[in-house]
């Protein structure tokens, strides 16, 4: 692997998602695009935050943002689930329980 230099002339370096983080999120975007619940998605790297965005259609807000915020890893959690009203639906510390209430949309009732 390649070392990662920070651009030159920048103040502060900018958030982002690790590999792991990363690879969680897309698993859980390529499930719901087979579901057909989600077309398109955008991705947001700040001095402050890091952010993911799944739109159901690409001309609409976003259903959802998976927000990480490092300097509220103390109090409430980095984590954020932001719904399309833009109030937070969930908080917390870890990625997996905060991803629960969208993987729960993928559970479906199999009778034999």
């Amino acid at each position: 692997m390649g070392d990662v230099y920070p651009f030159p002339g920048a103040s502060s370096p900018q958030i982002g998602f690790t590999r792991a983080e990363l690879g969680r999120i897309i698993d859980l975007y390529g499930r719901m695009v087979a579901a057909g619940l989600w077309k398109d998605y955008a991705v947001e790297f700040g001095r402050d935050h890091a952010a993911f965005w799944a739109f159901r259609r690409t001309a609409e807000r976003p259903e959802y943002k998976i927000e990480k915020r490092p300097s509220l890893r103390h109090k409430q959690g980095m984590w954020a689930l932001v719904g399309e009203s833009g109030a937070v639906l969930k908080r917390g510390h870890e990625l997996g329980p905060l991803l629960a209430p969208l993987e729960r949309r993928l559970l479906k009732i199999v009778n034999e």
